[in-house]
């Protein structure tokens, strides 16, 4: 049987009820940010807070940038995570460090900057991130772009799409990139780290009317 049904990866949630409210509607995985200068940056008791409200088949990510591999592991140890995201220039031992303890890790490739896609080779990870990288933060930034560039890249590696997505135009992105996953944070929010559940729900309403020819791998 076919599984052409992208996962769904909701990130930057700083509230347990939205979290457990953004499960419900559907998430595989839920995202946890740990960078001071994001404005959805968690403390250690509020990523507790989420990751033990949600069911334990869920994926809980914890998003970094340039940490090293004690800071990410305290995280995950003191936090309840099962998965990282790493979004800066870590060095691809890091991801093997971790995939040794048998976390699931996410790498970010970007299209217009690095690491890029052709880099991919060079990570033991279990799925990329993948998004332009313009803007000041080192996320999607709410950035729209070309999502079909990634298709060519998500027939190789597994691939989850970010950046720019929203309820009006996540159909269209998972037709035009074929993505195994996708990842949304201020598409769905009323403010930075606020999900706004009527967002969240048209966002899986409108994401089941995509038909990705291809057989989807599963990554969460």
């Amino acid at each position: 049987m076919t599984n052409n049904k992208p996962q769904v990866k909701i990130c930057g949630l700083t509230d347990a009820e939205q979290a457990r409210t953004c499960v419900e509607f559907g998430a595989d995985a839920i995202g946890l940010v740990f960078y001071p200068e994001s404005p959805r940056n968690l403390s250690e008791e509020q990523a507790r807070e989420i990751t033990a409200a949600l069911p334990t088949d869920i994926r809980r990510v914890g998003v970094f940038v340039d940490e090293d591999f004690p800071f990410i592991m305290g995280k995950v140890s003191g936090c309840g995570l099962n998965a990282v995201q790493l979004h800066g220039q870590e060095d691809p031992e890091v991801i093997e460090l971790l995939a040794r303890e048998g976390i699931l890790v996410i790498k970010g490739l970007f299209t217009t900057r690095k690491p890029a896609l052709e880099d991919a080779h060079a990570y033991r990870a279990g799925g990329f991130l993948v998004e332009c990288g313009k803007g000041t933060l080192p996320g999607g930034n709410a950035e729209v772009w070309n999502w079909g560039e990634a298709k060519t890249f998500g027939e190789t590696y597994p691939l989850i799409l970010a950046g720019g997505l929203t309820p009006e135009n996540v159909a269209d992105a998972v037709t035009a990139a074929e993505p195994d996953a996708v990842d949304v944070s201020s598409g769905v929010e009323s403010a930075p780290g606020q999900k706004d559940m009527k967002k969240v729900q048209a966002f899986f309403e409108n994401l089941s009317s995509a038909q990705p020819a291809r057989n989807l791998r599963r990554i969460f």
